[in-house]
């Protein structure tokens, strides 16, 4: 085989690398990470009355994790069955964590965990159509305190429901 053969193969399989390489296959659509802001007046759920009486238990998360447990996976099929049975009704899924970490990495957690409650909630059902996704990171503690007990409450995944 002559040098220049060589050459070419060898760009050539650089070529297929740098190409393969920005063409991951993502695990959620490229809807999934917009945000509520971005979307049209007209389309966002929060424009409708928020139902108040819901009682929709926020999803805990362990430090640093966007994995639901099973210990909260209850809570989501009770939110499940809800949706089901109030088909007027769409939510908001508000992904929060506890104020470690960088700004920016807790958006992207807080917006990873809403996520993964989302696409539990479509395995039980739910239509995608009904649900969005909103990431908080640090911003809105459901406690204020700085110990372990209020950072447990902060990791967690809210549902604003709305009719």
């Amino acid at each position: 085989m002559s040098l220049g053969t060589k050459y070419l193969i060898g760009l050539g399989c650089v070529l297929v690398l740098l190409s393969a390489a920005g063409c991951r296959t993502p695990t959620v659509g490229p809807d999934d990470m917009l945000d509520p802001r971005d979307i049209p007046i007209g389309h966002r759920f929060e424009n409708g009355t928020r139902v108040k009486d819901a009682n929709l238990v926020p999803v805990l998360f362990a430090y640093d994790s966007y994995s639901v447990s099973p210990a909260e996976r209850h809570k989501l099929v009770v939110a499940s069955e809800y949706l089901r049975s109030n088909r007027a009704m769409t939510v908001v899924l508000e992904g929060n964590c506890d104020e470690r970490g960088s700004r920016e990495y807790n958006m992207s957690l807080g917006e990873r965990r809403a996520i993964a409650v989302r696409n539990y909630l479509l395995g039980l059902g739910v239509p995608n159509s009904r649900m969005q996704t909103k990431s908080y990171g640090e911003e809105m503690p459901a406690d204020t305190r700085h110990n372990e007990q209020a950072w447990r409450k902060n990791r967690r995944v809210a549902f604003a429901v709305y009719e």
